[in-house]
């Protein structure tokens, strides 16, 4: 029986880092501060976003450059610029990277990864791709752009998703209001602020039963057990 677990595909995610950071930034936030025997069950694939940062970033000293954005926004965070060309680019890597299953989201990685469901559901985003299974959001909120949040939020997104809420968040608000359009979430509560946390033991366990139910579901889809990849954990080249 454990053999035919570590047969089974594991669930794949396209990892979209947060503004003006990079893939390299949230591997090394993720792989320092969630245990291995998370990280072992999950297919990441890290990636950068496609605009070099246009400002400086709040990273900066902290982690090295270089920093990306996935698009730019004015100072409401109304008005969106390079924002279909940005969609275009993460439907490009998930057909690159296939089969994706899911998408993992930091900030503004985490806004784009929780509206995409919405979009593709309305054939307005990845037309060319299977439909996005599960959503892991860290650190999230909605779009504000009225133009892309009445169409990214017209229906429940029903997939499963994992969200992570920090205490001292200043997104927190906006990430309890994106839980009321999801259908299908549960949440992991911790006390620091906008960052990738680490996990308790009540964190953890939560973390382990989404995993262990996204497994499930990619192991009932495939219908057969079929061998990973030989790099079930890297950084992929855009």
């Amino acid at each position: 029986m454990g053999s035919e677990g570590e047969m089974a595909r594991k669930p794949r995610f396209l990892c979209l880092h947060g503004f003006r950071t990079s893939a390299a930034i949230l591997k090394k936030q993720l792989t320092i501060k969630w245990p291995e025997s998370v990280l072992q069950n999950l297919d990441l694939v890290f990636v950068d976003a496609p605009y070099p940062a246009e400002g400086k970033s709040e990273v900066e000293g902290i982690f090295d450059p270089p920093y990306y954005e996935w698009f730019q926004f004015n100072k409401e965070f109304t008005e969106y610029r390079n924002f279909e060309e940005c969609l275009a680019y993460i439907e490009e890597l998930m057909i690159k990277h296939a089969p994706i299953d899911g998408l993992l989201g930091f900030s503004q990685g985490a806004i784009l990864s929780a509206g995409l469901p919405g979009l593709q559901s309305k054939g307005l985003a990845l037309a060319k791709v299977p439909k996005i299974k599960f959503l892991i959001i860290v650190g999230g909120a909605k779009f504000k752009a009225k133009s892309v949040a009445d169409d990214a939020y017209a229906s429940p997104i029903q997939c499963p998703s994992l969200h992570f809420l920090g205490e001292l968040d200043f997104l927190k608000p906006h990430g309890k209001e994106l839980l009321l359009h999801c259908g299908d979430a549960v949440v992991v509560h911790h006390p620091r602020g906008h960052t990738i946390p680490r996990l308790d033991e009540k964190g953890l366990a939560t973390v382990n039963g989404f995993v262990e139910r996204i497994q499930n579901l990619v192991k009932q889809e495939e219908g057969k057990n079929t061998p990973g990849p030989n790099n079930d954990f890297y950084v992929g080249a855009v």
